[in-house]
């Protein structure tokens, strides 16, 4: 009780300096990142006084910004990011491409009394662990600062790591990690499996690996691992490109929800780099493909992807072709709408393991007459517990079908045979036949049509673009 209150007291305190500096004009994904510097160079000045040795150089600690105000707080606080973004390890990790965004010395010197009166090193891992994750939902319900595509509804994570069931002594990676959702839900799954020594030494510094294109991102999922005691001296978060990532790593489980769309555009040209891949400029396809690339032959995937993954033609479809080929996709996850914060996103969960090609093809719509909002009606993981329970991790050879054509043929849970899955045109299968009922309130639907009107306002911007002045 001790704890939640706790829990309850910070987590005020941090949306109260986020009110006021919103109202300067300092947005709350600049604020958080600030907030993951400050808050490290505190923990670090805290171990440092337990006799546990710092990581950071002399001349830029958290003792070096303590008692400055005005431009000299600003200007040595600018000096220390500088300084710690040019380090090795854990340090440069998380402070990946750092700069102050909080250039008024009065909101700066809220944010370090906030965090000056607590003590954060010695707090449980899973008391500050969970305050930073709750910061980390928050930030992704910021619509303005389109954080909602680094952020995995932790609902769906929870479910996904049940049924893939990663083990203490497999390896897991995210190429596409947003904040580690996956991977911090990977390790909560795995901790308890085994109290040896080695094996827990294994899981907290070499079992999982974590990648992102974006430094502000690697900077929140190394912060969001280290405050649940991962990666202290070495960050498993990696700030890099995985689809032109050429390196031979492997692993034996693959968690990821990765970005849908086109590449951007500057961005170097997956196919230059990676020859072997089928040539697209689709996000979720190239990211399909990398994953495939570095599954180890027996392990395991379980990975978000769009709907055209399993409908388009052309390179997709000959995406699709290898995937069915060199793995089992076994199980689909058909999910519904208004679980993401980018609004109308149909997507899906796919299940494949390495080494097999695929035979029969289990499918639980959990979309048909399905309603979900981020606002009213969260999905949660008691709304998974039926999938869980019948996809029977362990024993796939003991799944029953909920579907039956004659006595229940509004059945969730359905078998397609290999002929079936081989004579299909597409992989999205669909047989319910429910009423679907709009229950989104007025705000929602309006949200919903800005998106679109966005997305179509984006869209005609890219075309413009790549025309060029062209006459048509």
């Amino acid at each position: 009780m001790a704890n939640q209150k706790s829990e309850a007291a910070l987590l005020k305190k941090v949306w109260d300096i986020a009110n006021v500096l919103a109202a300067a004009g300092v947005g709350f994904t600049d604020y958080i990142t600030q907030l993951t510097y400050i808050l490290f160079l505190k923990m670090d000045s805290e171990k440092e006084e337990l006799g546990l040795g710092s990581s950071i150089p002399e001349g830029y600690k958290w003792e070096d910004l303590e008692g400055l105000s005005g431009t000299d707080l600003v200007e040595k606080y600018e000096e220390i990011l500088k300084e710690l973004s040019e380090s090795e390890g854990i340090i440069g990790t998380i402070f990946t491409r750092a700069t102050n965004k909080i250039d008024k010395p009065v909101m700066l010197a809220k944010v370090i009394e906030m965090v000056s009166s607590e003590q954060w090193y010695m707090m449980e891992g899973d008391v500050k662990g969970t305050i930073y994750e709750g910061i980390l939902e928050k930030n992704g319900q910021d619509k303005k600062s389109g954080a909602g595509q680094y952020f995995t509804p932790r609902a769906l994570i929870q479910a996904i790591v049940e049924v893939v069931d990663p083990k203490i002594d497999e390896t897991v990676a995210d190429p596409a990690c947003g904040t580690g959702g996956f991977l911090l839900a990977a390790y909560e799954h795995m901790k308890g499996q085994s109290k040896d020594i080695e094996k827990q030494k294994f899981l907290k510094n070499h079992a999982l690996f974590g990648a992102d294109n974006t430094a502000l991102v690697v900077t929140l999922a190394s912060m969001n691992l280290y405050l649940h005691d991962i990666g202290v001296n070495k960050s498993p978060i990696a700030y890099q490109d995985s689809l032109i990532d050429t390196s031979d790593k492997m692993y034996q489980v693959i968690l990821a929800n990765p970005p849908f769309g086109t590449r951007p555009q500057g961005s170097v040209e997956v196919a230059a780099n990676r020859p072997e891949f089928v040539k697209t400029s689709d996000n979720q396809v190239n990211f399909l493909q990398h994953i495939m690339s570095i599954v180890k032959t027996g392990g395991r995937v379980g990975v978000v992807l769009p709907d055209s993954v399993l409908t388009d033609t052309g390179a997709t479809a000959q995406v699709r072709e290898k995937l069915l080929k060199d793995f089992n996709l076994h199980t689909i996850l058909r999910l519904p709408t208004g679980i993401f914060y980018a609004n109308g996103v149909k997507t899906n969960v796919l299940f494949f393991e390495k080494g097999e090609p695929t035979k029969d093809i289990w499918v639980y719509d959990y979309r048909t007459g399905i309603k979900h909002t981020m606002a009213t009606k969260p999905m949660t993981r008691a709304h998974l517990q039926d999938f869980v329970d019948c996809y029977k991790t362990g024993a796939i050879q003991d799944r029953v079908a909920t579907y039956d054509k004659d006595t229940n043929p509004n059945g969730r849970w359905r078998c397609f045979t290999k002929d079936e899955v081989k004579s299909a045109d597409n992989l999205d299968f669909k047989w319910l036949d429910l009423e679907e009922k709009d229950e989104r309130t007025v705000a929602e639907i309006l949200d919903d049509m800005q998106a679109e009107s966005d997305g179509i306002a984006e869209a005609v911007s890219m075309l413009k673009n790549l025309l060029g002045g062209i006459e048509i």
